[in-house]
């Protein structure tokens, strides 16, 4: 079978490596244009090393990449962490098609920051979709689905790397063996009960310390390690990695207490003892930032 990988990063090496291992006839690897000052894309590189030919168009929405597509003579593609947009007319080129990693079970949290949301929401349970993509975003057909549980103190860190990137590499290659097999399903999503969330951004990573404290640390946990939850203190920002959820009262954002594993902040119910954040001069403990800082308990955080 004449495979095309087509990803980037950690996830689209780790598939590639999967492959490789199997001795899979891997015909070209496809990933994201260099980008100036920064190294090389992992998978990239990979693939440089086996002596895999690599491409990499700035989009595929172009006659091209269409005829790029076709060059490769393919049995199928897959995506392994794509961030591109990919026409149908391109998916289809595959003699089986194109199937694809998101790490949510569509068609719940469709969209760019899947892994976030859930989170942010304070669902206990997430997984990932193997689907077949089409023109629209995130809506193809599914392929297979693997849930996991979402712990009560996971941040997006711990859920993706100890969870969804093991589990999407492995099912990358169960879903290569059920196209093989001619056996890969086509499930279609309905989309009237799922959701669509964009970005969780900066703006969506802003601490509202009048919130209820397990409101607060959902942010915290979604945004750790990115974007990374934040706040600020006379009018400075201040970002919160680590932290747990703490029973002290107070006034929204006020500083309640300060020790030596950090230092809590009053929500609108509760309170939020934040463990590891970073300001100007990169990551420290928060009670090395409250000692450096000279925060005091009274001290205000947020607007």
């Amino acid at each position: 079978m004449r495979i095309v990988v087509h990803g980037q990063q950690a996830f689209g090496k780790a598939v590639l490596e999967k492959l490789l291992e199997r001795g899979e006839n891997v015909v070209a690897v496809c990933t994201a244009p260099d980008k100036e000052g920064r190294p090389l894309d992992p998978l990239k590189e990979l693939a440089l090393e086996h002596g895999l030919p690599v491409h990499q168009p700035a989009s595929w929405k172009t006659t091209e990449s269409l005829e790029l597509m076709k060059s490769f003579e393919a049995d199928v593609c897959m995506m392994a962490y794509v961030l591109l947009f990919v026409p149908s007319e391109v998916l289809d080129v595959p003699r089986l098609g194109s199937f694809q990693y998101h790490p949510s079970l569509l068609p719940m949290h469709r969209g760019p920051s899947s892994i976030n949301w859930p989170i942010a929401m304070g669902s206990t349970r997430t997984g990932l979709s193997i689907f077949w993509p089409d023109d629209g975003l995130d809506e193809g057909p599914i392929l297979l689905q693997k849930t996991c549980e979402i712990g009560p103190d996971e941040s997006l860190g711990d859920v993706y790397f100890k969870k969804l990137f093991p589990m999407g590499v492995d099912a990358m290659i169960e879903a290569l063996d059920l196209v093989r097999r001619g056996d890969a399903p086509r499930i279609e999503q309905n989309l009237d009960e799922g959701s669509y969330e964009s970005w969780f951004g900066k703006k969506e990573a802003r601490l509202d310390w009048t919130q209820p404290a397990q409101q607060v640390y959902n942010i915290i946990r979604a945004g750790n390690p990115q974007p990374g939850a934040w706040t600020t203190r006379n009018e400075t920002e201040l970002k919160i990695f680590n932290a747990s959820l703490g029973s002290a009262s107070g006034s929204p954002g006020e500083v309640v207490a300060v020790d030596s594993e950090g230092f809590e902040v009053a929500t609108g119910e509760g309170s939020v003892r934040a463990l590891r954040v970073r300001a100007e001069g990169g990551k420290v403990t928060a009670a090395e930032y409250a000692q450096e800082s000279g925060l005091q308990v009274g001290d205000r955080l947020g607007a």
